[in-house]
């Protein structure tokens, strides 16, 4: 068992948002701006303008401004159009998906107003519109908004009424399959040559089930199995072996290894755990999901362990390593909507 902590992790083109939440983060809340910047993927020297321009002129110090040059295309087609034309599904438009690429945008673009301009302008004009490319987050359609306001009226004062009663330490916790297949990310390369990445085509990977809390803390244990009750079991009394004077409370999703006969006895034998189970299909509700997006998305990427005991030793070290940086475990924990529920 190991105890740790982390950041907020974001990358690529900065939004308004995002600028004015570092801002925040170092004026407000007095954070390292080495850690901030890491946090959201620049340097020091951008986080330091930034800044300086909120001290000169607030909130509109931080809004993108405009460069000099010839007057530009698309001059009768304002950001709110572009803003109206993407948060429309691209089905609308005849697509397959509902996601929007430039190329679309692009093609939609010179159909409706009859011009002909370069992807290049369309890009630029998303980006001025205060429109980036993301990945779009999971929205589960099965999750029932009903069950979650009752669960936000009856539960969770439960919750905090058990954690003021026994000054109980918060935890979420969750489990991960940790694959031997890597995520692989992206790298330079001519263009039309497409790189190759070795992998090892053997199938396989370990089980980690680890808990997030507001206090900066990350647990984890590594298993080379399935999780099944009798981890789940071995993970909370390796968790009450480590606070052996103060009561927990534990949130968890309602997988049959949460909920089974067995499980439950060991949680209703222990007079020192609370554990609450989330509303069903609410995984963007428990903090600890961000801990395995960032590990699978950042830690571990384009992973190069070709055996189980490489890969375990690896999933470790970098666990470990992510558990010693409390900066980034607060970010991933506060990166989630209900940590908002116990601030």
């Amino acid at each position: 068992m190991t105890a740790y902590s982390a950041a907020m992790i974001h990358g690529g083109y900065s939004t308004l948002e995002m600028r004015l939440a570092a801002v925040q983060a170092v004026s407000s809340s007095g954070l390292p701006i080495g850690h901030v910047a890491k946090a959201y993927g620049t340097d020091r020297t951008t986080v330091f303008r930034w800044i300086k321009r909120y001290a000169q002129h607030g909130d509109i110090g931080l809004h993108r401004q405009a460069g000099s040059g010839r007057p530009r295309k698309l001059r009768e087609m304002d950001n709110q159009r572009f803003w109206d034309l993407v948060l429309q599904p691209a089905t609308h438009y005849g697509y397959e998906t509902d996601l929007w690429t430039v190329g679309r945008v692009h093609q939609v673009v010179q159909e409706t107003l009859k011009v002909v301009i370069s992807k290049d302008t369309i890009w630029r004009r998303l980006r001025e519109a205060g429109l980036t490319y993301q990945q779009p987050e999971r929205h589960y359609f099965q999750a029932d908004d009903k069950e979650r306001e009752k669960w936000i009226d009856q539960q969770l004062p439960k919750i905090r009424e058990t954690v003021r009663k026994y000054r109980a330490i918060v935890y979420f916790q969750d489990e991960a399959n940790v694959s031997l297949t890597p995520c692989l990310g992206k790298t330079w390369a001519p263009r039309g040559k497409t790189p190759k990445s070795e992998v090892t085509g053997a199938r396989g990977g370990i089980a980690p089930l680890s808990a997030i809390s507001r206090r900066r803390s990350l647990l984890f244990t590594l298993y080379e199995k399935r999780i099944a009750s009798e981890e789940v079991i071995h993970f909370l009394a390796q968790m009450l072996r480590h606070y052996r004077h103060r009561h927990l409370v534990v949130l968890m999703d309602n997988a049959k290894p949460h909920t089974s006969n067995t499980t439950m006895a060991f949680i209703d034998s222990q007079p020192r755990l609370h554990v609450f189970n989330f509303p069903t299909y609410s995984p963007d509700w428990n903090p600890d999901e961000k801990v395995w997006n960032h590990l699978k998305h950042h830690e571990r990427k384009s992973h190069k362990a070709t055996t189980k005991a490489e890969l375990k030793e690896l999933t470790n070290r970098k666990l470990n390593g992510m558990a010693r940086e409390p900066h980034l475990v607060r970010g991933l924990f506060f990166r989630c909507c209900v940590a908002d529920f116990f601030g």
